[in-house]
């Protein structure tokens, strides 16, 4: 709990208030520092296991030969079959806790969108439904973005933090934790769609995207490239798509 003073009406009242909690994280791969994630502190080995498949580094948990994060110290470190690139390009991301990628954006890394079943407007409306549902430290304090992820019938995974392309990670590390495949899945977040979230959701194999507020110009069209419908300014029963409407069911059982 923190000390905070509120003003209302020319007056400042003193009360105890909770506050977002920024954890930074310093990422060892190999006995090199990567990175320095800036994350919420829960479940930290689902943040870090994500961070690095989707920049390509491991591919399963097989692949981690050491796998350490201590809070105590804000240290995660790791060790992996294979190398890390000796020269790596680092790309500020657009995320709330200042993230960082290397590998993205990556749309022709996508996995395959053929075969996939069109989805009904009815589960995009459950997944955020259920999503808004579950933001419990967002209620308390704010400041704090989410994600979840569906097989349109019902939520398989969730995920909260401060960034939100680390709410992405986290869902993708539980999933390579927990044997999880989430091609074909929808993905729900809490804010902005950028480039670099799109662009993991498509190393995914995410079917569709759906968020409350807008898609930036890039995640579209990275999302027409990778065959992902993209859904937007979801409110009630009405939303924009802004890629590949085709993905949706739209016949009288979709609706």
């Amino acid at each position: 709990m923190a000390i905070i003073h509120a003003y209302h009406q020319g007056t400042l009242t003193q009360e105890e208030g909770e506050v977002v909690q920024e954890f930074p994280l310093k990422l060892i791969v190999n006995g090199r520092e990567l990175a320095t994630l800036a994350a919420s502190p829960h479940d930290l080995r689902f943040l870090v296991a994500g961070f690095l498949w989707l920049q390509g580094f491991v591919r399963s948990l097989d692949d981690f030969a050491l796998f350490s994060v201590c809070t105590d110290a804000g240290i995660a470190n790791l060790r992996i079959i294979g190398e890390i690139p000796e020269r790596l390009t680092p790309v500020l991301t657009s995320g709330c806790g200042g993230g960082i990628t290397f590998s993205l954006p990556a749309s022709q890394n996508a996995r395959a969108a053929a075969g996939r079943r069109p989805i009904p407007p009815a589960a995009v409306f459950a997944l955020l439904k259920e999503l808004a549902g579950r933001t419990d430290r967002y209620r308390t304090h704010g400041g704090i973005h989410s994600a979840a992820v569906g097989d349109g019938d019902k939520l398989l995974l969730y995920a909260e933090d401060l960034g939100r392309h680390n709410t992405i990670d986290r869902l993708a590390g539980e999933a390579l934790f927990r044997g999880i495949d989430l091609a074909g899945t929808l993905l729900a977040t809490s804010g902005r769609v950028s480039s670099e979230m799109l662009a993991k959701a498509a190393l995914l194999g995410v079917a569709l995207v759906a968020s409350r507020t807008s898609p930036t110009d890039q995640a579209i069209r990275l999302a027409e490239e990778s065959g992902i419908t993209l859904v937007g300014y979801v409110r009630g029963e009405r939303f924009l798509v802004y890629a590949h409407p085709e993905g949706l069911d739209l016949g009288p059982s979709g609706a």
